[in-house]
């Protein structure tokens, strides 16, 4: 039975400016007709990528990374192995173009390709043994050495599955030379909106030279305007976990904890921007996960009208009750007769309309482990 795993959370983070655009000002969008702060979806995938390895919630040995640098990486590997490093290099290019990735003058491929910690590793495997064959130069090659070097770089090629990377399984990796390489993504990562109206605000700062002397000219060393917002996030995601469990090569074990791993990441990870300057280090309000067989509800449009507290109202309460509103709007259009399970927690104490509460993140997760564990 196939079954999809969905995460909605609010999250109301203190003034900060956490995704930036190239104007260095807070990305924001229109939704229902109003400004709203705005996160990318690329920088959550990318804190949550992150928090996987620092948070050693996975192995190495099971994660991905996006770079140019194939061939340093490579060399690097190939040094340990005591190969000298020019010669190295020279395989490497000859392997990575043979597998139509184009390179730059400095060693750089045309783009990232977002590659798996083993398919590297089987890669430096496979260039030590055959090591002799590649360091054959393309002009002294006789026909039947061509063809054995044509059937070795196929064997290159044929690495890139996707070495059981989690977050590549995940994510997804389009490779535009290489089509056929391509993996469909099991995770899908909203946009996070405000659940409100927001505008930008400006920060004006001054610095002080420490080390001016009193007799000097008064004033300040430099100054500037920083922007920055403050807002309540609406965050959704969703895992299809029977593409998650293809993309592992149809390991269960691994297919379980990373969708546990993506969770707690999600929940805990935050993204970066300017952080030393406001640390908005403000985790989720409310989590609420879904497992169900088919179908998906993302609960943005609960948002549509902006969220207004009015005098001394409580806006991730407001937020949370117009959230689980037009979660009963939809059940009772649509019904939930797909949904396997549907448990939350939350910080504040809340009436939780037919969802199973789950007291702490360890009980979500908890629930949803078993909801999958038939099927993942």
């Amino acid at each position: 039975m196939a079954m999809i795993i969905e995460l909605h959370m609010l999250q109301n983070f203190a003034p900060s400016c956490l995704n930036r655009d190239d104007t260095n000002s807070p990305k924001e969008c229109e939704f229902g007709g109003y400004r709203r702060a705005r996160i990318s979806s690329q920088c959550i995938k990318r804190s949550i990528r992150e928090y996987f390895k620092s948070s050693s919630l996975l192995p190495p040995e099971n994660l991905a990374s996006r770079t140019q640098r194939l061939v340093d990486d490579l060399a690097q590997r190939l040094v340990k192995q005591g190969k000298p490093e020019e010669q190295a290099r020279q395989v490497i290019r000859k392997v990575i173009q043979g597998i139509n990735l184009r390179l730059d003058d400095k060693d750089k491929t045309q783009y990232l390709i977002f590659i798996g910690e083993k398919e590297m590793e089987q890669m430096a495997e496979l260039i030590i043994q055959q090591w002799d064959s590649l360091m054959i130069s393309a002009g002294d090659e006789a026909k039947d050495k061509k063809k054995k070097k044509e059937e070795s770089l196929k064997s290159f090629s044929d690495i890139l599955t996707g070495g059981k990377a989690a977050d590549l399984a995940l994510f997804g990796r389009m490779l535009a030379d290489l089509p056929n390489k391509n993996i469909d993504a099991a995770c899908q990562v909203a946009h996070a909106i405000s659940t409100h109206k927001v505008g930008v605000e400006f920060d004006f700062y001054t610095a002080i030279d420490d080390l001016k002397k009193p007799e000097e000219e008064p004033g300040a060393g430099m100054m500037g305007t920083v922007e920055f917002n403050s807002a309540c996030f609406y965050r959704y995601a969703n895992i299809d976990c029977a593409q998650l469990k293809k993309n592992l090569d149809g390991d269960k074990e691994l297919t379980r904890k990373t969708i546990e791993a993506f969770i707690r990441a999600a929940v805990n990870a935050t993204p970066t921007g300017k952080q030393n300057s406001f640390a908005a280090q403000n985790p989720p309000s409310f989590v609420f996960a879904v497992a169900r067989t088919s179908g998906a509800w993302s609960l943005a449009n609960a948002f549509a009208s902006p969220v207004w507290v009015g005098d001394n109202g409580d806006l991730v309460q407001k937020s949370t009750d117009v959230l689980l509103d037009y979660w009963g709007k939809l059940v009772k259009v649509y019904n939930d007769k797909d949904i396997k399970v549907k448990t939350a927690f939350a910080l504040d104490s809340l009436e939780m309309k037919g969802l199973n509460d789950a007291a702490n993140l360890e009980g979500l997760i908890d629930r949803v482990n078993q909801a999958i564990a038939a099927d993942c």
